[in-house]
């Protein structure tokens, strides 16, 4: 995607976590701040979890900081458009609106997902095709904002060995556990991986170990 002056968002917030020279990384760098305050991440954090309910959690989703970031991340995320021909360039260009009428359909419970758009991507080293869902770019709006709420909390519940899909943790932090664990004596590795799970499922697992 051409990410011009003319189809940046007015506002642009760093989102990679950067800091200073020695200064001490924040465990919640990956945090929305709109959505998430220091209260509320310490309760996270304590030892309150076994009865702990979350309340207001839904206006907190159609907040307008939290769908304003929401939409930064998805245009720096780029990606083609959905089945309503919307790029993220022309939601660009109208932002304000575009944010402001997802804002009052959430509000008022009568937000609806446009159909995703099937496409098919090559698999790589293969003749297969795998199949691919391009949701439009409103959706992925929402989707962003709906994480922004809900990732911390699952967070805190996955294991510590689980790396896909986490933010912070990535493939080289796998392998580097990887590396340890052979360093440390560890011979056999076990990689597993179900065929055409994602075609017919609402997930994909795939689960790799070294034992």
């Amino acid at each position: 995607m051409n990410q011009n002056n003319e189809n940046q968002p007015a506002t642009v917030p760093r989102a990679d976590g950067a800091q200073q020279a020695g200064e001490a990384r924040d465990p919640w760098w990956w945090v929305e701040r709109t959505v998430w305050t220091e209260r509320m991440l310490t309760r996270l954090t304590t030892g309150e979890t076994a009865d702990r309910v979350w309340f207001r959690l839904w206006d907190k989703t159609y907040a307008p900081g939290n769908l304003q970031s929401a939409f930064v991340k998805v245009w720096h995320n780029g990606g083609s458009a959905g089945a309503d021909a919307q790029t993220v360039a022309h939601f660009a260009r109208q932002t304000e609106a575009e944010l402001a009428r997802l804002q009052a359909q959430l509000r008022e419970g009568i937000y609806r997902p446009q159909p995703v758009r099937r496409a098919w991507i090559a698999k790589p080293g293969s003749k297969e095709q795998r199949p691919l869902g391009i949701p439009a770019v409103r959706d992925r709006v929402v989707q962003a904002a709906l994480r922004h709420v809900l990732e911390p909390i699952f967070e805190t519940e996955f294991a510590e060995h689980s790396y896909g899909f986490r933010p912070g943790r990535g493939a080289k932090d796998a392998l580097r556990q990887v590396d340890t664990r052979l360093k440390a004596g560890h011979h056999w590795v076990v990689d597993a991986d179900l065929k055409s799970y994602l075609d017919q499922s609402s997930y994909c697992t795939q689960v790799n170990g070294v034992v």
